[in-house]
């Protein structure tokens, strides 16, 4: 009986693993990621060489951008399915479950950059998630995230799929307002960013006086640094206007 058990738990994770990666796999989804990159280096931030905490990790399809620039990378992730794909991709690498709707309270690691790209968004608690990233970062906080359009200062609570493994693993996210980020990341950051251009995918507006997204997403990037950053590519306001790269 144990070894049956043992059994069906066994086809239970590996299943699973498989949802996780038809999930990731999806063109769609690597297209996204592709642009995503292409203009995090489009920015040309001090990101060689540093340590790096990632949060929200999924399968890992961001970690590689890290390593390929000699970083010291931890990746993690909240759901125990995307782990395991990560620790089989990345076996050099330290992986961590981590869920910032409940981040740890005795968390003591610092790293020079903490990287959170399509997280925030499908987390119930924002505010304490940035909270824990900054209490981690030594220099700046890489953060991507869908937003609600406006300028008025709302975290804007929703339903999420928990079963879907890029989803909420609560089954609550949140679309905030850009205005509402901005404040949170100015609590704990001297200065915040905005890239005064976008990634080339439809889902990262250029126009935020249209007030009109693709398929109710709408995506912003935002940088919290430590110190002063002196980059013709980023404003420390919130642009009503932005480029594609």
């Amino acid at each position: 009986m144990r070894t049956k058990i043992l059994k069906i738990i066994s086809n239970n994770i590996l299943s699973r693993i498989g949802i996780t990666k038809n999930a990731f796999y999806s063109d769609l989804y690597q297209s996204h990621n592709k642009k995503r990159l292409e203009h995090l280096a489009s920015l040309g931030l001090d990101i060689a060489g540093r340590t790096v905490l990632e949060v929200g990790a999924g399968i890992g399809d961001h970690t590689n951008f890290f390593l390929e620039k000699g970083c010291e990378i931890v990746s993690s992730d909240a759901r125990e399915e995307n782990i395991k794909v990560l620790a089989s991709r990345y076996p050099e690498i330290k992986v961590l479950l981590l869920n910032l709707d409940e981040p740890p309270m005795n968390y003591e690691e610092l790293f020079d950059i903490v990287y959170c790209y399509g997280l925030l968004y499908h987390l119930s608690r924002p505010a304490e998630a940035i909270d824990f990233m900054a209490k981690c970062t030594k220099k700046f906080l890489l953060l991507e995230t869908c937003v609600s359009f406006g300028n008025d200062v709302s975290v804007n609570l929703c339903r999420e799929n928990r079963l879907d493994p890029t989803q909420a693993l609560s089954g609550s996210g949140c679309r905030p307002t850009r205005k509402w980020v901005y404040k949170q990341l100015k609590k704990h950051f001297e200065f915040v960013y905005l890239p005064i251009t976008q990634p080339n995918h439809e889902e990262f507006p250029t126009d935020w006086t249209s007030f009109q997204t693709k398929n109710g997403l709408s995506r912003s990037i935002f940088i919290g640094s430590r110190e002063l950053l002196k980059n013709s590519l980023l404003t420390e306001t919130i642009p009503l206007k932005q480029t594609r790269i």
